[in-house]
């Protein structure tokens, strides 16, 4: 009877064991972030994310998507400029805007314009700015202290809903590579127009000007 009742704690005790390790084995990894340096659009081979610095590897998921706003934002910013740059130069005295006077390299486009333009430049970018904090960042009052600039957690950076012209696709793949192809266009114009701007300060020419010369 003895030998019974020790068989029957021994096997109760396996039995408990064996419970333990399945629940431990069942437990899972802590999900990858959705938004890390090895899944963002933007990394093309042989270079994939140029990251000389680390930024990237050190950020945390929010950080990274900080990171990649700020970078959208002056891409967009950028390309707007070198268009800006090239047709601002190639229409000047020649387009009823500001009567056909502003003249010159772009770089000094802004000073030669009426007043009110500024006050017309100034309201659309309060506007445009006040809409994407709206879309993409936490309220102020709901902001951690120790996370200043927190963005909400389903904004996707740069995605502000706005595509007129209906171009984004559904299918995941096809809209990766969408995103990549607007990062490298911001890349290149952000480089354009740092070029675009020592160039007309080293010479005082327009870039149309020294294009055609």
């Amino acid at each position: 009877m003895k030998i019974a009742a020790s068989i029957a704690l021994l096997a109760t005790s396996a039995s408990a064991f064996s419970s333990f390790g399945a629940k431990k084995a069942a437990a899972k990894a802590p999900a990858p972030p959705a938004f890390s340096v090895d899944t963002i659009p933007g990394a093309l081979p042989p270079v994939g994310i140029f990251d000389p610095l680390g930024l990237g590897e050190k950020a945390n998921e929010m950080t990274l998507k900080r990171y990649r706003e700020a970078e959208l934002t002056h891409g967009r910013v950028s390309m707007l400029a070198v268009v800006g740059f090239l047709v601002g130069e190639a229409v000047e005295s020649k387009t009823f805007l500001f009567n056909g006077e502003v003249t010159g390299p772009a770089i000094t486009h802004l000073p030669q314009v009426n007043p009110i333009f500024w006050l017309v430049l100034t309201a659309g970018i309060a506007k445009a700015e006040t809409e994407r904090a709206t879309i993409g960042w936490v309220e102020p009052k709901n902001v951690p202290v120790d996370q200043p600039g927190l963005l909400r957690e389903s904004y996707v950076p740069g995605d502000l809903g706005f595509d007129p012209l209906g171009l984004k696709p559904e299918d995941a793949e096809e809209l990766e590579v969408l995103q990549t192809k607007e990062l490298q266009n911001g890349r290149l114009a952000m480089l354009a127009a740092a070029g675009f701007l020592a160039q007309e300060l080293v010479n005082g020419k327009g870039i149309v000007e020294n294009l055609l010369n």
